[in-house]
């Protein structure tokens, strides 16, 4: 299985492994345990790298000085062969709760003095919380061997080692901070969130070739892995990327540091600190004597997601020159404590981003005071809104703010963003083409009618230094409004028409094609409601948009179609794409062909690009770690099932396999689609019969269900009664030489008929099921062997119909998008305006009129009539 399925199999596993123990508990043994896998493993790796064999890695411990020396010199720690995880898993290994202490105490002891920052502690939280396993020492021994076993199966080394195990870490972290409520703001910030920030950084970074980044709040260390991913986008290798991360809770701290050598980064490359970054600045050196020796440390980028509006104390922070220049965050909000920190800490040429709560952007006293210098001195480049509920555990607007030490421009660009998600669950979430949209917005520095606008120091002296986005872009959608002239005289307000302005720019000729002046102001439809939608679908114009769009597609002028640069760029080049470049290179790829087309939007074209990006970056993933024959294997189908009031993973009766990389049902709809149509016309006769069945049960008399033929629940027939009642039905027809007839005239033949009918059905669905079974059985089987001897040719057509087909096809309907979206609003103004007041007024004196009629037929008692009489008289006005 893929990186994917195998971190949601884990989570899984996980979720249903934790009985009672707390999410937040939970996250930090299995977090743990997966690091230990991990050190472990590398040992091994390292350690027959240098020509081990089997049997001296048995032998591997601390009674042979040499060895220890060596490998606890070259990889900061030592493992003796007793206390290696696999060691643990291996079916012959007595393992016990106690194996695990004494390893965990033995690897602390164990690591080299070089590198006692980097390890040291760093399993202490596992260490103190083994005992929230069980209540008993045997308890706690399955517990922890369950939990072992579970993610024994995460690939650590070789060419999957670093993504896959990676992926899969922060994929966890991800599920466990949905399930921990509030605490999850401690270790997590959302991925989507993350990648924005470290999208916009690395674009500023790019020209460098070794960068330094910080996170003072550094969490489970996602914010400062996302940026080492992102820079990888252009070229930069990550031994080139220098990381200092620091972070006050111990367990969360922890985290960082496990989070970060996991990702094979190289522990030189790694500085960490447990500790508080208001109260003690870091990073500087040396730390072993912080006053006679401060040397504060400038990086090119700080990122950070510090706890919001937390309590600080400000005392004795007036000369702190990481606040003396602004002012002091007032004691009950850090936030601008934070902010300060960081941009300290930036290089003159150096980038920042930050998130925090909305009110810095507007409050008052100290908070104002700063925020006027920060404006003053042109350090803020920019302030990004994000949609409410997008972090896990608080529903309050947040943003992004960035900010350098030395910047050309003077004004602030201010993004509101907070309309752009998608709903996921309880939260909102920040779809790719949202993140690119936005990225893109501060690399441009663009104003955007509705989204972002570029403000003058001028504007914001004016605003007395308040930067509430609202006060600068208005994403609200406008309240309908009615025009009271057209309401009462009919037309369509000229002002109201020209709303759809984008579309008239692009379309000119359209709008006099659809309206006629009817006066100085006002419009009408110049075709009737009905021809609205043939009116913009015929038209030249945008049969002509159209034609353009496609034509940048599919290549003219030289220019090559985008399916064949799709197939050229992944498929032919399939074992040389660099997956982490490759994206960046498709979506520029892409939006250069919209760029001279009108009223498409790229972000969403963007966002089918990136969906199926992800589709062929995992089969991609696989191609280039397993080789091209994985796509041409079947690999078990596995399927939960309970035994025993047990749930296991057993493989599919049923289905038993899949396709590796290539779907069965695609498969068979490209090289086996003469079995596939036969199938389905076995199937759809197999509905066409139970539908037959269920019509001749209906037509039966309440007294033909009392029969032993029909069930006692009257939903059907009973098959063998059936059988045996036609039987005889037969034989009498035949004795009697006549045809019994479902319409006959005669109630009881009439009930033979039907049921020598339904008996012939019965029969043959039972033979149709059969064959339907046997001849998907033998599809089945054929799409197993016809993937296995697969050429490469087909391979490739396979591919394309996986990867590029379903891309194709959705940005061949975006333009239809467009044109339904015109239609729509075209239509919904010609509606609006369709009735006037006085037609209505006048439809219902007419009605009044009409019914006033009718109640003079009416009779009744005294009393009724002379209540007739009243309401007749109010109907006529009189």
């Amino acid at each position: 299985m893929n990186k994917q399925q195998l971190a949601a199999k884990i989570w899984e596993s996980a979720n249903q492994m934790r009985s009672k123990i707390e999410a937040n508990d939970y996250k930090d043994f299995i977090l743990g345990f997966i690091f230990y896998k991990y050190v472990s493993d590398q040992l091994v790796s390292f350690v027959k790298e240098q020509g081990m064999t089997e049997d001296e890695i048995k032998a591997l411990g601390e009674d042979d000085p040499e060895t220890l020396e060596y490998v606890q010199s070259n990889l900061g720690y030592f493992i003796s062969y007793n206390n290696l995880f696999s060691t643990w898993v291996d079916p012959k290994s007595d393992f016990d709760e106690s194996n695990v202490r004494d390893a965990l105490s033995a690897f602390s002891r164990l690591i080299h003095p070089n590198h006692k920052k980097l390890f040291e502690g760093i399993f202490t939280t596992l260490e103190t919380g083994l005992s929230k396993l069980g209540e008993s020492a045997p308890k706690r021994t399955k517990a922890i061997s369950d939990l072992l076993h579970l993610i024994k199966s995460i690939p650590m080394g070789g060419n999957v080692g670093y993504d896959v195990l990676g992926y899969i870490y922060e994929y966890l972290i991800e599920k466990f901070a949905a399930n921990a409520g509030k605490k999850a703001g401690e270790f997590y910030t959302p991925h989507e969130v993350s990648l924005l920030m470290s999208e916009i950084i690395a674009h500023e970074l790019k020209h460098k070739d070794k960068i330094e980044i910080y996170d003072p709040t550094s969490g489970s260390g996602s914010l400062l892995i996302n940026i080492g991913s992102s820079v990888a986008k252009y070229a930069k290798s990550k031994d080139d990327i220098k990381y200092y991360a620091q972070e006050l809770k111990e367990s969360t701290y922890n985290l960082t540091r496990m989070n970060l050598i996991m990702r094979g980064i190289l522990p030189d490359n790694i500085t960490t600190r447990n500790g508080d970054t208001l109260e003690d600045d870091w990073p500087y050196f040396d730390e072993s004597d912080p006053l006679a020796t401060y040397n504060p440390l400038y990086v090119d980028a700080v990122v950070s997601n510090p706890p919001y509006s937390q309590a600080w104390d400000p005392s004795f922070k007036d000369s702190d020159p990481r606040y003396s220049r602004f002012g002091l965050a007032p004691k009950t909000k850090a936030d601008f404590a934070f902010l300060l920190h960081d941009l300290y800490h930036l290089k003159p040429d150096g980038i920042m981003t930050i998130v925090l709560p909305h009110g810095v952007l507007f409050r008052g006293g100290e908070e104002g005071q700063i925020r006027k210098q920060l404006i003053e001195n042109n350090h803020i480049e920019a302030i990004i809104g994000l949609p409410a509920n997008i972090f896990f555990g608080t529903g309050i607007p947040t943003v992004i703010i960035v900010l350098k030490q030395k910047r050309q421009n003077t004004d602030v660009l201010v993004i509101d963003a907070s309309k752009h998600f998608i709903k996921e669950g309880k939260n909102n979430k920040l779809q790719a083409s949202d993140i690119k949209r936005v990225t893109d917005a501060v690399i441009n520095r663009e104003s955007i009618d509705k989204f972002s606008k570029v403000v003058s120091k001028q504007t914001l002296r004016e605003n007395d230094y308040n930067l509430n986005i609202p006060r600068y872009v208005d994403s609200s959608v406008a309240a309908e409004s009615w025009d009271l002239h057209a309401t009462m005289l009919g037309g369509i307000p000229n002002n109201e028409i020209a709303e759809l302005q984008t579309y008239w720019q692009a379309l000119p000729q359209l709008h006099s094609a659809l309206f006629i002046p009817k006066s100085a102001a006002y419009s009408e439809l110049a075709v009737v409601k009905e021809e609205v939608n043939a009116t913009i679908s015929d038209h030249p114009q945008v049969r002509e948009f159209i034609t353009t769009y496609n034509q940048a597609f599919t290549g003219v002028n030289g220019n090559g179609s985008y399916d064949d640069y799709l197939n050229t760029t992944l498929i032919k080049k399939w074992e040389t794409v660099n997956r982490n470049q490759v994206e960046a290179d498709l979506s520029e790829e892409l939006f250069n062909r919209l760029a001279p087309i009108a009223l498409v939007d790229k972000y969403q074209a963007y966002q089918h690009q990136n969906n199926q990006w992800q589709t062929i970056s995992a089969d991609l993933e696989m191609m280039q770690t397993e080789g091209f024959a994985a796509t041409k294997q079947v690999v078990a189908n596995m399927v939960i099932k309970k035994q025993k009031g047990k749930e296991v993973e057993v493989q599919d009766a049923n289905t038993p396999w899949k396709g590796h990389i290539l779907p069965f049902d695609l498969v068979q709809q490209t090289y086996l689609s003469d079995e596939l149509l036969a199938l389905s016309e076995q199937e759809a006769r197999l509905t066409d019969i139970a539908s037959q069945l269920e019509e001749i049960l209906e037509s039966l008399s309440e007294e033909d269900r009392e029969q032993a033929t029909i069930k006692d629940s009257k939903d059907g027939f009973v098959n063998a009664e059936v059988g045996k009642a036609a039987k005889g039905f037969l034989k009498e027809q035949k004795d009697r030489n006549v045809k019994f007839l479902a319409e006959s005239a005669d109630p009881e033949e009439s009930y033979k008929a039907k049921i020598i009918n339904a008996s012939q059905l019965i029969d043959e669905e039972k033979a149709l099921k059969k064959a339907v079974k046997e001849a998907s059985i033998a599809l089945y089987l054929k799409t197993k062997s016809t993937i296995e001897t697969l050429n490469d040719e087909q391979v490739s057509e396979l591919l394309h119909l996986k990867w590029i087909t379903p891309l194709s096809t959705e940005l061949a309907a975006m333009p239809s998008v467009v044109i339904t979206q015109l239609t729509s609003q075209v239509q919904a103004l010609a509606n609006k305006y369709m009735i006037t007041y006085s037609q209505v007024t006048s439809e219902i004196k007419t009605t009044e009129q009409e019914l006033a009629e009718i109640m003079g037929d009416l009779t009744g008692n005294e009393f009724d009539m002379q209540g007739l009489t009243e309401l007749t008289n109010l109907l006529k006005g009189e």
